[in-house]
């Protein structure tokens, strides 16, 4: 994990990509959740997820994973 801001987050790594029911290019990340990751400018510009190389390029690369962070218990619960 890294942490923001004084809290944790969880890192995963990019296993692949989808697209979801809406048509939006999903990370599929090692944990099995997706991340949404869109190319939306100006809120939210990743180019590199309008290409398959663009794509391929980021097989690896740690995420964040909201879904996991959620699913962390604190050590004093």
């Amino acid at each position: 994990y890294s942490i923001v801001k004084g809290t944790k987050t969880m890192q995963r790594a990019v296993v692949g990509f989808y697209q979801d029911k809406e048509g939006q290019w999903t990370a599929q990340l090692a944990c099995g959740h997706g991340l949404q990751v869109s190319h939306d400018p100006p809120r939210m510009v990743r180019a590199w997820v309008l290409t398959e190389a663009g794509r391929s390029e980021q097989i690896g690369r740690k995420m964040e994973c909201s879904q996991c962070d959620e699913e962390i218990q604190p050590i004093d619960a």
